[in-house]
């Protein structure tokens, strides 16, 4: 296994990654696993998921472990967004003339398995979160790790998945909405699958 002198990919890595760059400047989405195995000369998914968790740890790639069409070219993302002044929500502040700092995005985007859901409907807008937003989220590992306040997606068999604020309470888990419309949904830890912590909130205008 050589080790191509430009960066730290292997040549088998570097020969993927260099056609997935490709693929999505052509198409403009994320190739399948079958479509990535058929491009290398593979039988198998197992060579194309192992260079695609290479690809990820080193930096390159963004993507949801199993999930092909989630992948994102991570040099192909702004990590950087100047940030211009502060703008006054109320009475008028003098307009901005010079990029003073920068908003640091590469710290969100370079966790791994970052994942976007977007909201439907108007259960958290108290939190700024509206219909239509995009929510990014980081996987969940270890229940555990949740703090009271947190915005989580959870998955409640035979209710389907939602944004909400996690509470524990005892023994009981519960999951409040941003909007006094909504009821808290009280569950036990083994009635709910945690997916994901929020990270940031995306809007188009």
């Amino acid at each position: 296994m050589t080790t191509s002198e430009s960066n730290n990919l292997t040549d088998a890595q570097n020969e993927l990654y260099a056609w997935i760059k490709n693929y999505m400047m052509e198409f403009q989405h994320s190739p399948s696993i079958r479509q990535m195995m058929q491009a290398m000369g593979l039988k198998s998914p197992a060579p194309i998921q192992s260079r695609l968790k290479h690809l990820q740890e080193k930096g390159y790639i963004s993507w949801q472990e199993g999930k092909a069409r989630t992948m994102q070219i991570v040099d192909e993302i702004a990590s950087k967004v100047p940030i211009m002044g502060s703008v006054a929500a109320g009475g008028l502040i003098e307009t901005f003339s010079d990029v003073n700092e920068n908003l640091d995005l590469s710290e969100v985007l370079q966790k791994k398995n970052v994942f976007a859901l977007t909201v439907n409907g108007d259960s958290m807008i108290d939190a700024c979160i509206a219909h239509g937003d995009m929510v990014l989220m980081e996987p969940i590992k270890d229940y555990y790790s949740l703090r009271n306040g947190d915005i989580v997606s959870a998955l409640v068999p035979g209710l389907g998945t939602t944004l909400k604020y996690f509470l524990k309470k005892g023994n009981k888990i519960f999951l409040e909405a941003a909007n006094p419309a909504y009821e808290p949904i009280e569950l036990e830890l083994d009635q709910v699958i945690f997916q994901g912590k929020l990270l940031a909130v995306w809007r188009k205008v």
